[in-house]
């Protein structure tokens, strides 16, 4: 009080007026009411006045010129008819009226200072009032110019029909277009809240850029809130059409890898990400792995697509405005929103939902085409309260779902919705059917088929209702998030349900009167690491389901269930049971009964349950399905596929379940045996099935034929999945309900019951068919094919045809005929029909074509065909013999032929009465050697429907549509009306692919692929007379080919093209084109010549490689620069790639061309380059990102610049990334004087020598660096004049060290690496050059350090040790990150006074890879030296005995992760410190690791020998993979007290647990599952253990089925390496090194087959590249067998 009083005293000094009386009564009032700091707030008003008003100027004037930006951009996109964002036009309006207001306050404070004393004794009550303005209006600028910033765009285009309802999403969807085409980006994140509209956005953009062509291939998974890694594969694989055999998720991650890297363009979605997604271990390779895949992201949060996806351009999607709100509430409510009693209301009822769509959905569907009084009564329910606000869902929002919910129909469709929920993201309708039936939902019911109807009618409506969602397949459905989490209040609050999902949190069981009444309880993946166990006995009487789903292993109690005696539904997924609890065989009204993935052992008690009608053991690894299970006689389905497992089924336990209606065997149980009268069966044979005479659903595997019974079972089938014969995809994907398989290389009888299945099968596939001539004749006597959709026909070397006439095929819409080699014909003819007449123009001298006039009799009825006859003999006068039918294929979309050795495919001509495949939509042709032509132009013509059009791999094709034995038509036009791709391929022969003078229109042709095919030098061949236009050069494309929507088109391996483009294209050809590939054409000389090269402005990305005489890509030298407008080029992308004589990218030094939209240039492996780009085009590159140059000639980048300004100005606004690697010849940037801006560079990555030239100090001059060289300058200027620094330098890359010594002599420029946080080393492996430590002298802010191939016995300083900071530290001890690759001579990470233990004490992570002299991290006596790791990996240490020793370990106090893999000398992790063989009785505490993998240690036998303690208390995850030696933990105590399992895989959820480590250990070790990841094995003597079942057990070694490589080193009892039969099981194996193994005499014997092969060929390693053999002196051979 006395500072205020003092100051009140001053003003009374300083001024006499009524300001005193106002001030003194404004501070004494203010200090009777509030404290000092509010006083203090006041007063700063006056203090810091001056402040407060400069600051205003300040930002008035960015405000200012913020504002004359924007409008510029606004005009500009009017002007481009452009429509302006709302925002935006708000923004402007707002900036006007903020800047009148700013401008009063400033000329208040002019007025003010003229006023007392001139301004020399202020008025402090005007002072104080215009600050406190001044200070309002600067924050108000202040996020007027924050809002400034969020601006992408202030424009839009019009928007797409499909999607104009939500015309605020065009930015967003454009915008995202946009980043996908950008090279440079390749995350891209899409965030808003739930039910916004994202996964529809990301749909959409998914389907126009496939249909657009942007990408080859989308695949779209959902992710949800459980992360399943193996979920998100299936997802993926199942779009992409892929069958994974791997068992390890490691192994299905390379699988799906590999299958990606195979699409030259993918789009990825992940949809619904609620936390960091590890995309390698999910199998999804990007960036320089794979350029071509894209991913695109969506969440809720932003962090986690920024800070945890790394994503590279991010996007908001917001609320509807209300015109878009108001119109899809319209669409989905009916026009009956307009009425005039109704409309007031509706628009009521569409506000409260809050402008989200889920819920103007939800609720407009609920109310569709209702009376007024229920809308009225809607509104009331949507006013009312909610309590409901969680997980982002608002009251609102609830009452809208909750509104939806309470309009369903009838009671059975609101429980099947909430059962719904309970299955959450993608659930399976199959799972739902078994709740429902086991619940007893449906009433009237007798079959499972007829509730799987009602279930699937059910779902259909909820879908129509917007309250679920159509999943990734048809076997499932999908529910959003928010409306998830409506649903499971709902169950809680209104159902007595007791549900949690999703890690809620469970820490105590409730034991109040609500759950005691719960009839519902649904435990989905919580988080019960908390709980610590399950109560005694579960009290609720009530309870009729029960479903509890977790990963791991939960100890159920005995008696959990004895009083839940009400049970119907029991479903406990993901858990590992020794044995089910007593207290389940009390549940005498169980009805249904799912242990899916579960770990299961003794499950005879479930043979009680005699009530029960569901059993599902699906996915579970049971081995031996209980006797007692026969006792089930109520049982309807029984579900054990995916049992993998599985391989005993007691003889009659399934025949005395009598009223089985569905079993299911998929990739299970297949161990079926023969009835023989008076034979003891230890398993279940097929026969038992007769007895079932309810079974109507059976899938199943039977590798054997002949134990199918003669008069089997399967007359009532109506749905099944049947594949006879081995070696089968593990999963099928089953388009149609009714699918049959066979492998035939056994003959089988005529009579036996699997025929009856061939009359109503759908999809029917056909293997090893041996001795069949007549296929379909043959195995069905005959017989008709009613319902078969799809045909697949395969390896049939003495078939000769397909069907007789007799046999109809009406139906049919896919077929595949594939290794056919003596296929004749696809009919043969039969003498019930005239048809056997020659054909016209049919002499013995022509080939019979593969499909001709008999195939008629195959897809239409007889009868209908001789009525037609009749008509046709009537109208035309003509007879059968001259008309050739082929409108047969009424029903035909697809058709694959492959290595069929006809050689006509269909007859030459077709009347025009014919029509022969009008809905045809995709045609391949591959491997059909003897084919000389496809298709004749009336064939081609009446492919109307086509849109796929694939030909490869015909070796004697010359032409696709040949006219050289056809008279020539008037109509000289052949066109392909829906024809979207097309893709030519392996054709060696191919001249043309239309002979004769054709126009060739493909007016929708969008993919254009051209590969292989030497001989081709022009699309559409014109024979030259001489009186015709002779070009000098042949070119493969002219006026000939119409292609208008051409967007992508790749040409590759064409040898003798010298051109690309004729000088004269048809109009409008090649002008959408968007992306273009040439590769390996060895003649062409250019790419695009002077006179077309406008054609192409809209090309966005280039890439050409390896052509060999290739000069020149842009050539534009020959135009006149008076006569020719410039060109601006939209090309994005250019990638130039092995091209020996290239001199020139662009000759344009008039600058004709512009490319203002170039982002990346990938220059690779030109020696004869002189320069990349004239100085006209590199004096315009603004959005230029990634610039890379490396082994090329050039010797400067831009080249001299004629009639230019002198000296030149280059300035790279957006390029973040430069790439200038082994350029030799370089000796500048530009010749002349010149200066380059890099503002925005990030990453930088050169050789040591090219750096100097970058960044080098002045006092290096040209001459000096250049010797003699005749272009040397005197002016003493740096190479690469870098006019304003590199200010945003974060990561620099360095090769070539070689000539790093001089270094230390302070080459660079003080600021030049300040800012470096990240510095990477690469060296050579050859010399070994010394690298001064002095180097980091320049880094004072360096925290990431790689070291890649160095040898780091080399690693020297030039004077002292280290560098030391001014605080006293080094500067090495800043870095957090070590990465040590593939280096040399490095024996222990820490050694005395070696350079890294200068490094170790403050570090984070240390990631060591492929470091072979690496022994150990060596023994440090100071407990600082690894005190603040937290991460820690090692990988590929192959000399590596041991990781840490005990006083080591002690210190790794702050270690959190802990993954050590590949090292294959390793037999523990922490040592035993004991010299003489004792330890040291002490124990070592892992405080804080939580995550510790061992995987692939082939020579780990424990995690210490040692008698030591060891302590995890917080280790939650341990992984064990690929360690078959590892036979205990450890051999002290063992203190896990969070670990609930032990996994086998880091992408497997499943896991191991018995009563503690050690025991789980031992079990795995007995079971020897640490063989079955392994892909890299090497043998020794070394190794005894490994070298025993090697030679005495190689049937082990035949699960070795993800075996990749394998080496055999100084093994001396080898005299082979495998037997044929584990050569044909390593199908993974692709490294195979032999030495030194001197009793060997062949590496494959012929041993371990029992039976003769099935086939002429088996395919041994078939993935196998690369062999080593040495100094294994007995070597005979390596194969003698047959």
């Amino acid at each position: 009080m006395q500072f205020v009083v003092a100051i009140v005293s001053s003003f009374v000094a300083t001024i006499v007026s009524s300001f005193v009386a106002a001030i003194v009564g404004s501070f004494v009032a203010t200090a009777a009411e509030y404290t000092i700091s509010h006083i203090k707030n006041h007063i700063k008003y006056l203090s810091n006045h001056e402040n407060q008003i400069q600051t205003l100027k300040n930002q008035a004037e960015s405000l200012k010129d913020a504002r004359e930006r924007v409008q510029h951009s606004v005009d500009a996109a009017k002007r481009n008819g452009e429509e302006i964002y709302h925002d935006v036009d708000n923004w402007l309006t707002t900036v006007d009226k903020i800047a009148e207001e700013v401008k009063k306050v400033l000329q208040d404070e002019e007025k003010a200072k003229k006023k007392c004393f001139i301004g020399l004794c202020p008025n402090f009550w005007t002072r104080y009032k215009l600050s406190v303005k001044a200070e309002e209006k600067t924050k108000a600028v202040a996020e007027l110019l924050e809002q400034r910033d969020k601006f992408d765009r202030v424009s839009f285009r019009a928007p797409l029909k499909c999607f104009e309802e939500f015309k605020s999403r065009m930015s967003v969807l454009n915008g995202i277009k946009e980043a996908l085409k950008d090279d440079s980006i390749y995350v891209i994140g899409v965030h808003g809240m739930g039910g916004i509209g994202k996964t529809t956005l990301v749909k959409e953009i998914a389907r126009q850029v496939k249909e657009g062509k942007l990408f080859d291939s989308v695949a779209i998974a959902t992710v949800t809130q459980t992360l399943d890694v193996k979920g998100i594969q299936d997802q993926i694989a199942d779009l992409l059409g892929l069958r994974f055999e791997e068992p390890s998720m490691e192994g299905r991650a390379r699988r799906l890898r590999d299958s990606l890297k195979k699409e030259k363009k993918i789009l990825v979605v992940l949809d619904d990400i609620w936390e960091r997604l590890d995309l390698e271990e999910v199998g999804i390779p990007f960036g320089n792995e794979h350029e071509g895949c894209k991913i695109l992201l969506t969440s809720r949060d932003f962090n986690v697509l920024s800070s945890g996806m790394d994503t590279q351009a991010n996007f908001a999607v917001g609320l509807l405005n209300e015109e878009e709100a108001w119109d899809l509430f319209k669409k989905m409510a009916g026009d009956c929103v307009e009425r005039n009693d109704l409309r007031t209301t509706a628009i009521e009822v569409a506000n409260k939902c809050a402008r989200l769509p889920i819920a103007i959905a939800t609720v407009a569907r609920a109310l569709r085409n209702k009376d007024l009084f229920e809308w009225k009564n809607a509104l009331r329910e949507l006013k009312r309260p909610s309590s409901r606000n969680f997980k982002g869902v608002t009251a609102d929002v609830y009452s809208a779902i909750k509104l939806s919910y309470n309009y369903l129909e009838s009671e059975e469709v609101k429980l099947t919705f909430l059962l719904c929920s309970f299955l959450g993201h993608n659930g399976l309708i199959q799972d739902l059917l078994k709740y429902i039936i086991g619940l007893g939902l449906f009433h009237g019911v007798r079959t499972i088929e007829e509730a799987r109807d009602s279930v699937l009618t059910v779902v259909s409506k909820l879908k129509a209702s917007c309250l679920l969602l159509d999943s990734y397949n048809n076997e499932r459905f999908d529910i959003h998030d928010v409306v998830w989490y409506v649903a499971t209040s709902i169950a809680r609050s209104d159902r007595c349900m007791f549900a949690l999902i999703n890690d809620d949190v469970l820490n105590v069981w409730p034991e109040n009167e609500a759950m005691r009444n719960c009839s519902w309880i649904n435990l989905l993946y919580p988080d019960i690491s908390e709980l610590g166990e399950l109560p005694e006995e579960m009290e609720c009487s009530l309870l009729s389901f029960f479903h509890m789903a977790h990963e791991g292993s939960v100890e159920i109690p005995a008696n959990f269930f004895r009083r839940t005696e009400r049970l119907k539904v029991l479903d406990l997924t993901g858990m590992h049971f020794p044995s089910l609890p007593l207290s389940i065989e009390l549940l005498t009204h169980l009805h249904t009964l799912c242990l899916s993935q579960c770990a299961l052992e003794d499950i005879a008690i479930v043979g009680k349950l005699k009530n029960l009608k569901i059993l599902s053991l699906a996915r579970s690894d049971i081995e031996v399905l209980p006797q007692e299970i026969a006792q089930l006689t109520q049982l309807r389905m029984l579900d054990l596929s995916h049992c993998t497992r599985l391989k005993i089924i007691p003889p009659n336990v399934l025949s005395s379940l009598s009223k089985l209606e569905e079993l299911y065997l998929e990739n299970s149980f297949a161990q079926w045996e023969d009835e023989v009268l008076g034979k003891d069966r230890r398993n279940a044979s097929l026969g038992e099935l007769n007895h079932l005479s309810h079974l109507t659903t059976f899938y199943a595997l039977i590798p054997n034929a002949q134990v199918i019974p003669k008069h089997m079972f399967i007359r009532a089938l109506d749905r099944y999945g049947i594949l006879i014969g081995d070696e089968w995809e593990r999963y099928n994907d089953y388009e149609y309900s009714r699918t049959l398989k066979f492998k035939l290389y056994t003959s089988i009888h005529r009579d036996h019951g699997v025929k009856i299945l061939m009359n109503k099968t759908e999809d029917l596939h056909l293997d090893q068919l041996k001795g069949i001539k007549n296929v379909l004749a043959e195995l069905n006597n005959g017989e008709d094919f009613p319902d078969l959709k799809k045909l697949h026909i395969q390896n049939g070397r003495e078939v000769q045809y397909i069907a007789t006439e007799k046999i109809k095929l009406s139906r049919l819409q896919s077929m595949t005929l594939e290794g056919l080699p003596q296929l004749i014909n696809f009919c043969s003819q039969d003498k019930r029909c005239s048809t056997s007449q020659p054909e016209q123009g049919n002499t013995s001298s022509e080939p019979l074509p593969l499909f001709n006039t008999q195939v008629l009799i195959c897809f239409v009825d007889y009868s209908i065909f001789q009525l037609w006859l009749l008509w046709i003999r009537q109208k035309k006068k003509k007879t059968l013999a001259f008309v050739h039918i082929f409108f047969v294929f009424s029903h035909l979309e697809s058709v694959r032929l492959s290595s069929i050795n006809a050689k006509r495919i269909w007859h030459s001509q077709l009347s025009e009465t014919c029509y022969g495949v009008p809905n045809l939509k995709s045609l391949i042709i591959e491997g059909c050697d003897n084919l000389e032509y496809l298709l004749s132009p009336s064939i081609a013509r009446s492919l109307v429907q086509l849109k796929h059009f694939k030909i490869e791999k015909c070796m004697c094709l010359r032409d696709v549509i040949s006219t050289e034995e056809i008279e020539e038509e008037k109509e000289a036009v052949i066109c392909f009306p829906r024809l979207d791709s097309l893709e030519i391929q392996n054709l060696h022969n191919l001249i043309k692919f239309c002979s004769g003078n054709y126009n060739i229109e493909f007016p929708d042709l969008k993919v254009l692929t051209i590969e292989h095919c030497p001989k081709l030098r022009e699309f559409i061949y014109e024979n030259k007379t001489e009186g015709n236009y002779q070009s000098s050069t042949q070119a493969l494309f002219d006026e000939k080919a119409a292609v208008p929507s051409l967007k992508s088109m790749t040409i590759s391996h064409l040898r003798n093209v010298k051109k690309i483009f004729h000088n004269e294209l048809l109009a409008g050809s090649f002008c959408k084109l968007e992306e273009m590939a040439v590769e390996n054409c060895d003649e062409l000389l250019t790419v695009f010549s002077s006179t077309i090269v406008g054609v192409f402005s809209c090309l966005e990305k280039l890439k050409v490689q390896n052509c060999g005489s290739l000069q020149q890509i842009f050539e534009v030298g020959g135009l006149n620069i008076k006569e020719t407008h410039a060109v601006h080029c939209q090309l994005r992308e250019l990638y130039i790639f092995q091209l020996p004589k290239l001199k020139h990218v662009w000759n344009d030094p008039l600058g004709i061309l512009a490319f203002q939209n170039l982002r990346k240039v990938d220059v690779w492996l030109c020696p004869s380059l002189i320069n990349l780009f004239p100085a006209s085009t590199a004096k315009d590159l603004p959005q230029l990102e990634i610039l890379t140059v490396s082994f090329c000639g050039v010797e400067e980048i831009v080249s001299a610049g004629e009639g230019l300004e002198n000296p030149l100005g280059f300035k790279f606004p957006q390029v973040s990334y430069l790439k200038l690697t082994h350029l030799n010849d370089l000796k500048w940037f530009c010749p002349g004087q010149h200066t380059t801006v890099w503002p925005m560079l990030k990453k930088l990555e050169t050789d040591y020598s090219t750096l100097l030239k970058i960044v080098a100090s002045e006092r290096l001059s040209i001459q000096e660096l250049n010797g003699n060289d005749q272009r040397e300058s005197t002016i003493r200027q740096p190479l690469f004049l870098v006019e304003e620094g590199i200010p945003k330098l974060e990561e620099l890359r360095l090769r070539k060290i070689d000539d790093i010594a001089m270094v230390c002599n302070g080459q660079f420029p003080a600021d030049f690496s300040h800012q470096i946080r990240h510095f990477a080393l690469h060296a050579s492996r050859i010399g070994s050059a010394s690298f001064p430590i002095n180097f980091f002298q320049i880094f004072y802010n360096l925290e990431i350090l790689e070291f890649w191939n160095c040898d780091l016995k080399n690693l020297v300083s030039c004077e002292g040790d280290v560098v030391e900071k001014p605080d006293g530290g080094t500067l090495l001890s800043r870095i957090r990150k070590l990465k040590l690759n593939y280096s040399r001579n490095l024996t222990h990470i820490w050694k005395k006074d070696s350079v890294l233990a200068h490094i170790l004490p403050n570090l984070e992570t240390l990631e060591v890879k492929g470091c072979d002299d690496l022994i150990s991290f060596g023994s440090s006596p100071s407990s600082a030296s690894f005190q603040n790791l937290t991460t820690l990996e090692v990988n590929w240490c192959n000399m590596m005995i041991n990781l840490v020793t005990p006083s080591v370990a002690l210190n790794l106090v702050q270690l959190t992760t802990m993954r050590i893999t590949d090292c294959i000398t390793m037999t523990e992790v922490v040592a035993n410190e004991g010299s003489d063989g004792t330890t040291y009785n002490r124990i070592i505490f892992f405080s804080k690791l939580k995550y510790l993998e061992l995987s692939r240690l082939q020579s780990l036998a424990s995690f210490c020998p040692g008698n030591y303690a060891f302590e995890f208390p917080c280790l939650e995850e341990l992984i064990v993979c690929g360690c078959p030696n590892l036979k205990i933990f450890s051999q002290g105590v063992l203190s896990t007290p969070r670990l609930r399992r032990v996994k086998e895989s880091r992408y497997h959820h499943k896991g191991r647990w018995t009563s503690d480590l050690n025991i789980t250990i031992q079990q795995l070790y007995s079971e020897k599952v640490g063989y079955h990841d392994i892909y890299h094995f090497k043998f020794s003597d070394a190794f005894p253990e490994l070298m025993e079942i090697w030679n005495t057990n190689p049937q082990e070694i035949m699960a070795f089925k993800n075996l990749g490589r394998v080496e055999f080193c100084n093994c001396s009892s080898l005299k082979y390496i495998f037997t044929l039969a584990m050569a044909l099981n390593l199908k993974q194996l692709y490294h195979l090194e032999v030495k030194e193994c001197s009793t060997m005499e062949e590496v494959i014997v012929e041993q371990g087959v029992e039976e003769e092969p099935t086939t002429d060929k088996l395919t041994i390693f078939p993935s196998l590249w690369n062999i080593e053999i040495e100094s294994c002196l007995n070597l005979t051979s390596f194969y003698l067998g047959s």
